[in-house]
Parts: C-alpha cells; sequence; structure tokens
C-alpha cells in the first residue's frame, strides 16, 4: 500500500522524501497529540511518563527518518540499479537478448531503464545486422574466388582492359597463346586497335564480337563486352584455326558432292543419247555387204561416241557411280605392272622412279580403277613439267592415329596404304588446289584437257573408301598423297583368260522392253527384232503391267530402264511381275551403275544389268546370255 502511495512521485529525491514522511507522519502525529492540554489531562500517568514526558521522543522520531531513508533508498535505487547491472553483465557476455525486466515506471529510473533497453535493442540489431552482412561479405568472397578461378582455368583465353586500354588481368590460357607464338607476354598478341576497340565498347555500351586477327599461321577471334560499372572491358580469345579449316573442307566436300551428283545425272542423260548412236551404228555396221564409202562413216560415228562414253564413265566414276569390282590387290605388283607403259606415257624427258616398302599391305580394290588413278595422277605430274623432271612414285604402310586424323580432315584411324605421286613441276597456288578436284577444271589451253583426270581419281579414292591429300607451292612441285584401307584377305589365284565366245546367236523368245526415251526403246526393238526374238513394247512401269496382262502368250525376259515416270521403277516393275511369274529372266539397264541397284534385289530377282551406253552386240549378248542362264533357286529375305 506504501509503495502504491510513493510509485507515483517522479523523481528519485521526492521518493526518499516521501518514504521518510511516511515512516515519522505516525511519530509526529503522537508527538503533537502529546503536546494538546487535553492529552496531558486525560493520559494515563505511565504513558505520560513513557511518551509524552518522555526526553528521546525526537532521537525516536530522527530514528525512524533514517530506517525510511535506508528502505526508501534499498527499494526504489538499489533494486533496480542491481537488476539493470545484472541485465548489463548478462550483455556484455553475449545474451544480446538481455533485458532490465522491470516494470514500467515514472522518473529518472525509469527513463535509465528505457533508455538500457533501447541501448540492448539496438545492438542486439546491429550486431545482427553486422552478422547478416558478414554471412553475405562471405557468400560475395567465396562467388569471387569461384569466378575468379573460372576466368583462371577457363581454356580459352580470358582478358580484362582499362579505360585506357591497358591489359590489367589475363589468365593462364592466354600466356599459353602468347606462348604459342613465340612471344613472352599476353599484349603482344592484342589486336593493333585495342584501345578503340575498348573505347567504343564503353562509350556505345555494346559488345564487339567476331574481331579476327591472324598471328603466325593462327586464326584469332575476338569478343569484347564492357562492364559499364566497373569502367572495364572484359575480351575472351578463341583459336579458330582448326574449325575455319574444317569449315572450309566441310563446304569444299559438300560442292563436291553437288557437282558429283549433277554430273552423275550429266552422264546418265549423255549415255542414253550415246545408247541411240552407238546402237544404230553398230546396227547398220552389222548389216551385210554394207558400201565401203558408207561403212568408214559409220565407224567413226561409233567410235566417236566410244570416245564419249569413256567421258561418261569419268563423270560416273567421280561421283562414285560407277560399278566397283573389288577384290585382294597388291598395290606394289599392280603399279609395278605398269612401269613400262608409264615410261612410254610420260616422255623421255621425265625420269620415272618406284619406290615400294617391302611387307605391303593388301588393299580391297578394283584393279583396273587403281590404274587409272595412278595413270592420271602420272599424267598430272607429266604436264607441271613440260621441260622434264623427277616423277616419283612410292608405296608405303602407315598406321594412323587420332592425332593424325584431328588435323588431317577426312582422314581416319587405322592401318592404311599411302600412295604417294611427287614431281619437281611448276607447283600450284592456292586458288588452283581450292578447285582441283572440281570436274572440268584444268589450268591447260583449251581442247588440251577435259579437266576429268583428278576428278576420277577423286572419285575412285572415295569409292574405296580413302582420301586424297595435296601439298604443293608455285615452284617446288606437288605431291600427292592417297590412303587407302588395308585389308586382311589374302589374294586369290585369278583363272587363266578362256577363248573368247563366238558372237551371240538369236532367238524366237518373247521379250518385254520398257524404256521412257521413244527413240531408245524403238532401237532397242529393232536391235533385237533383227536378232529374231519376238518384242513387246512400253514407255513406263504402268503401261507395262497394263501389256502384261493383255499378252496373248508368255513372256521369257524383261529388259526394263531402271529410273522411269509414273511411279512405277524398274524394280518395282520386276519385283510385281516376278510374283505373277516366278523365274522370269530379267535385265536392268541403266546410264548409272550396277550399284544403283540394292544388292539383295539382284541376289533375289537373279538379274542380269546392262550398263548404258551399249550396242548392238553387247545388248544381243546380254539378252542371249541371260536367256540360256538356268533358273537357280530363289533367296528369300
Amino acid at each position: 500500500m506504501i509503495n502504491k502511495f510513493i510509485k507515483p512521485v517522479s523523481s528519485v529525491r521526492m521518493q526518499l522524501v516521501a518514504s521518510v514522511l511516511v515512516a515519522i507522519a505516525p511519530v509526529l502525529l503522537l508527538a503533537a497529540l502529546a503536546d494538546w492540554p487535553w492529552c496531558r489531562r486525560l493520559a494515563p500517568a505511565w504513558l505520560q511518563t513513557c511518551f509524552v514526558a518522555a526526553p528521546w521522543v525526537g532521537l525516536i522520531i530522527g530514528l525512524v527518518a533514517l530506517a525510511a531513508v535506508w528502505i526508501g533508498t534499498e527499494w526504489f535505487v538499489l533494486r533496480p540499479l542491481t537488476t539493470m547491472s545484472g541485465a548489463a553483465r548478462r550483455l556484455g557476455q553475449g545474451d544480446l537478448g538481455s533485458r532490465t525486466g522491470l516494470r514500467a515506471g515514472h522518473g529518472q529510473l525509469e527513463e535509465l531503464r528505457q533508455a538500457f533497453d533501447r541501448m540492448a535493442e539496438s545492438l542486439q540489431k546491429r550486431i545482427n545486422e553486422l552478422e547478416r552482412a558478414n554471412a553475405e561479405g562471405q557468400k560475395l568472397a567465396a562467388l569471387a574466388q569461384k569466378l575468379a578461378a573460372f576466368a583462371q582455368w577457363n581454356p580459352n583465353p580470358t582478358l580484362e582492359f582499362s579505360a585506357k586500354g591497358e591489359l590489367t588481368y589475363f589468365n593462364e590460357a592466354a600466356v599459353k597463346l602468347a606462348r604459342s607464338v613465340r612471344k613472352v607476354h599476353p599484349r603482344e598478341v592484342l589486336p593493333t586497335n585495342i584501345g578503340e576497340l575498348v573505347s567504343n565498347c564503353l562509350e556505345t555500351g555494346r559488345s564487339q564480337l567476331h574481331v579476327e586477327t591472324k598471328l603466325e599461321g593462327l586464326t584469332l577471334s575476338w569478343s569484347f563486352h564492357p562492364m559499364l560499372a566497373g569502367k572495364v572491358v572484359h575480351s575472351y580469345v578463341e583459336d579458330t584455326t582448326e574449325r575455319l579449316r574444317l569449315e572450309a573442307q566441310l563446304r569444299q566436300a559438300q560442292k563436291m558432292e553437288s557437282v558429283g551428283q549433277l554430273a552423275a545425272g550429266v552422264a546418265h542423260d549423255f549415255n542414253n543419247m550415246l545408247t541411240i548412236i552407238q546402237g544404230h551404228s553398230s546396227l547398220l555396221l552389222a548389216k551385210p555387204n554394207l558400201p565401203e564409202d558408207v561403212r568408214e562413216p559409220i565407224q567413226s560415228t561409233y567410235f566417236a561416241a566410244e570416245r564419249a562414253a569413256a567421258l561418261t564413265r569419268q563423270l560416273l566414276m567421280f561421283s562414285r557411280r560407277s560399278t566397283l569390282q573389288p577384290k585382294p590387290l597388291d598395290l606394289r605388283a599392280t603399279v609395278g605392272n605398269m612401269s613400262k607403259m608409264l615410261h612410254r606415257l610420260i616422255g623421255e624427258n621425265i625420269s620415272l622412279k618406284f619406290v615400294a616398302a617391302p611387307g605391303l599391305p593388301i588393299i580391297l580394290a578394283d584393279r583396273g580403277m587403281m590404274e587409272q588413278v595412278v595413270m592420271n595422277l602420272s599424267v598430272n605430274a607429266r604436264d607441271a613439267m613440260p621441260g622434264g623432271g623427277i616423277l616419283t612414285i612410292s608405296l608405303e604402310p602407315a598406321n594412323l592415329d587420332k592425332k593424325y586424323r584431328d588435323t588431317h580432315p577426312g582422314a581416319a584411324i587405322g592401318s592404311f596404304v599411302r600412295l604417294r605421286v611427287s614431281d619437281t613441276g611448276t607447283g600450284m597456288d592456292s586458288a588452283t588446289l581450292a578447285h582441283l578436284f572440281e570436274p572440268f577444271f584444268t589450268t591447260k589451253e583449251i581442247g588440251q584437257g577435259t579437266g576429268l583426270g583428278l576428278a576420277t581419281v577423286y572419285g575412285i579414292v572415295k569409292q574405296h573408301d580413302g582420301w586424297v591429300e595435296v601439298t604443293s607451292s608455285p615452284g617446288r612441285g606437288t605431291t600427292f598423297d592417297v590412303f587407302f584401307p588395308a585389308s586382311n584377305e589374302v589374294i586369290m589365284e585369278e583363272a587363266r583368260p578362256v577363248a573368247s565366245a563366238p558372237p551371240a546367236a538369236g532367238g524366237t523368245e518373247t521379250i518385254l522392253i520398257v524404256e521412257d526415251e521413244p527413240v531408245l526403246r524403238e532401237m532397242a526393238r529393232a536391235i533385237l527384232e533383227n536378232s529374231g526374238y519376238q518384242i513387246l513394247e512400253a514407255g513406263s512401269g504402268k503401261e507395262a503391267l497394263v501389256v502384261w496382262d493383255r499378252r496373248e502368250g508368255p513372256i521369257d525376259l524383261l529388259l526394263t530402264d531402271m529410273m522411269m515416270p509414273e511411279g512405277v521403277s524398274g524394280l518395282d516393275l520386276a519385283e510385281r511381275l516376278l510374283d505373277l511369274q516366278p523365274g522370269l529372266k530379267i535385265i536392268f539397264s541403266s546410264g548409272y551403275s550396277v550399284e544403283e541397284i540394292d544388292s539383295e534385289v539382284l541376289n533375289r530377282t537373279q538379274a542380269h544389268f546392262l550398263q548404258k551406253p551399249y550396242s548392238y552386240e553387247s545388248l544381243s549378248g546380254a539378252v542371249r546370255e541371260c536367256l540360256d542362264k538356268p533358273v537357280a533357286a530363289a533367296v528369300t529375305a
């Protein structure tokens, strides 16, 4: 109750005064009452003796006042101060949640309590902020360290430039790049206009990409990215030398493939026309008692068509659509057997050297095509040495690894036989090398070359799963390295040639001719009718099916072109007619080659193939051979 009376007093001083007044008020009241007359009259004798007339009443009042001061100090001063001291001690020991815990009041102690609690709360908040900032700082430091490591160990050169274009940072890859071109410091490989590049980046705020520089045979692609906040520019460098070279090789390969498709199409259409020329001329030459003045121009026409057919065969070799007959072959023996012919071919002013390593592996190749490769390369070398020189042909095994493949586009890993043809001639520049294997490309004068020699080499080598590498420079000669995969097969002894068979006889069998070229179809009909055969004809696969359904007797042989309109090809037609008449004899004819036909179809149908252009003898001979061949058991898929 006394506490409730004193607490509302605002100051500590007033609280102490109030405590004394409350304590001595009863004594003062009794003393005052004792001085009144009526109290003296009415008070008993013992009360007057002990209290009213006692000389130590003042002492009692002083002692009571002193006790009141002591108790008030303990209650109102020392107790709150002790509580706050304990809170301060806990706060100093790290207990940031420490508070006084005193109830709200009035006066200076209340202000002190509030100030302490606010200070503790502010300190706790500040320390929490520092801890969070420290944690964020550690995260940023870790991130900065990670980013620094990323740049430092980046396999591509990474650099930083100041606003003045000065190199302020570079990683280990930049040092390696400088050393690869025999430079000491990365600043020695920088673009010459680096200051301008950095200034433009910072002024425009835009990155500059694909800035190319060439140094010691390398092509470097630079990219510059402005960091506006730090007023620096980051740069990344990529060595694009190999990629650009591979892209150029790919474009060249795609171009050669496109040209090959075009050449194959031209050869196919040209073969159709040559078939007409050769067929009719050979049909006329087969007539007896032909006047000499008529026979001679017809023969000239026939031989001209033969030469034209040889050109189309070269086109088909380039497009890799010629007939390939691979067999185990000793390339050393093949090239060695050509020595006499090559000596006559290159002339007396050129010296021929042939070197073959012992133990040369066998390759799987077409002998005629290998001879064509050696002959074409030798002719090319001869033409590059008009004043004479040395032609060297060498053969050696080559075991190629991944490192070689990565540095030579088109190469493969494994065991190969390398045919090297070198000359000491005029050599070629880079512009000529870029078009070297293109059909009809030649550096000779008009009328002195067809431009198909090296194109044929390219097609043959690709058809044998090989590749060609060329090294040349003006005035230093040329070297062709031709690689063929080595084989583990064994060379079989070739059968001895037998005497040629007599000319093919005719017959009376019924033949269905299917050809979309009317003139070619009429020529084939004339040749076969002249040999005694009964002929049915159709201009497409669909028309042939109609003719088949309307026939009056059996059909013994189907002679069909491979490529025909109206959605039914020669292959489709043959398969349908075989379902209707198993054992039907079939001859496929095309301006392309036998490789255009699925080998499974040839095995199953037991069909023959007749390459265009064909003559009277080749057509009649193929028909008679096919009709006379016994039918074997069909091979099921």
